[in-house]
């Protein structure tokens, strides 16, 4: 682009370029522009998905993180991949990519700017300058239409990104999860007295029965030793084998969450008789402690339940962060709880045709998700009068 005052809000003077993965950039630089808010976006977190061997070379994410540079100077980025599937994505496209291939087109690879099998809202265009976010997306465009890509797709953006990628006009898809909100307790009894009577007994009944059957650790930082990591990853990777499959992170990635993040870290192991049967990993954000990978070698009663979300809230409220997201779907959290929150995504189709169909889809699935989200919302278990 060439210098000079912004045109229709778009940065000039940028250069926007792909790189080969976030590894090669430098730290300080990447983390200027992420913040330190999320840990997903952070270049430890990225780079260790790239070192590790959990994206690259026959994953089907190949990293190309999109660079705006002024000069000599990284002025936003964005993290991306090429991808030749939609698996580890969380916001399922497997529809459009047939209806796309019924028509005779080829939908991978596509672009994804994404945080990889981490369905985490947070910022995806790294740059505090509207201006050159915009120059972002345009690059983004660029690169689907310069390499007859189908589609470029930015997952689990932050909700102040939408008017963002609207502007870029992009395709704005709407989703939910379940977080839970910390309204100012002082512990978890306090968050129990918020809620209805037969809801609080029942929470208590299951706190009590999980907790007789099991010793709970929490371990952060340097307390996480080698053995902690290999407990966990077997639980890890039991559970990526019946859900997916295959485990979308290799034993490699979990090593360097513990020599590059363990800060950012809280690890939940449940023991009997000196062993570990179960496992929760969370991470510390700035005001968010989220629920990433559990996995248990005993059926338990509970104990997911206990470990998954009753411990989150627990460490939560003693940690002063305002909120737990304990993942993906999951309504029986609802009664644990933890509320239903949109989610967003956004959708580059340069097909017109396809663009079409694609945004008639989503007005139609925008409404049903808002109808289930009242439906939920009014299935908390909060106290309403009389209780």
């Amino acid at each position: 682009m060439a210098d000079g005052a912004p045109e229709n809000g778009v940065a000039t003077g940028i250069v926007a370029r792909l790189a080969d993965g976030v590894s090669g950039i430098e730290a300080s630089r990447w983390d200027a522009l992420a913040g330190s808010g999320n840990p997903f976006v952070s270049h430890a977190f990225l780079a260790l998905l790239e070192q590790s061997g959990s994206v690259g070379p026959r994953t089907g994410w190949q990293p190309a993180p999109l660079l705006a540079e002024q000069g000599d100077r990284l002025v936003g980025a964005l993290p991306a991949y090429l991808k030749t599937h939609s698996q580890g994505e969380y916001i399922f496209d497997h529809g459009w990519a047939e209806a796309y291939e019924r028509a005779g087109g080829a939908y991978y690879p596509k672009l994804q700017i994404a945080v990889p099998f981490t369905p985490v809202p947070g910022p995806r265009v790294l740059t505090q300058d509207e201006g050159i976010g915009l120059a972002l997306l345009r690059a983004a465009q660029a690169v689907v239409d310069q390499n007859g890509l189908s589609s470029a797709h930015a997952t689990f953006i932050a909700p102040h990104e939408v008017a963002l990628f609207e502007r870029a006009g992009w395709l704005i898809r709407t989703g939910s999860q379940f977080h839970w909100d910390n309204r100012g307790y002082q512990d978890f009894d306090a968050f129990l007295t918020s809620l209805a009577s037969r809801k609080r007994k029942a929470i208590r009944k299951e706190r009590a029965s999980a907790q007789s059957a099991v010793d709970i650790v929490a371990l952060k930082g340097a307390d996480i030793k080698p053995e902690h990591w290999d407990a966990m990853w077997a639980f890890y990777q039991d559970t990526g084998a019946r859900k997916w499959g295959r485990p979308y992170l290799t034993r490699a990635a979990f090593d360097l969450m513990g020599a590059d993040m363990a800060e950012q870290i809280l690890l939940l192991l449940a023991y009997q008789h000196g062993e570990p049967v179960a496992g929760a990993l969370n991470f510390i954000g700035a005001d968010t402690l989220y629920g990433r990978y559990w996995g248990a070698r005993a059926a338990i009663p509970n104990l997911h339940f206990e470990l998954c979300y009753y411990q989150a809230i627990d460490h939560a409220i003693a940690l002063g962060l305002a909120r737990v997201e304990a993942g993906a779907q999951g309504e029986h959290k609802l009664a644990r709880g933890y509320g239903p929150v949109p989610t967003y995504s956004a959708h580059y189709i340069p097909d017109p045709g396809f663009r079409a169909a694609i945004a008639d889809f989503l007005v139609r699935e925008k409404q049903a998700v808002a109808h289930e989200m009242d439906w939920l919302e009014g299935h908390t278990p909060f106290k309403r009068g009389g209780d």
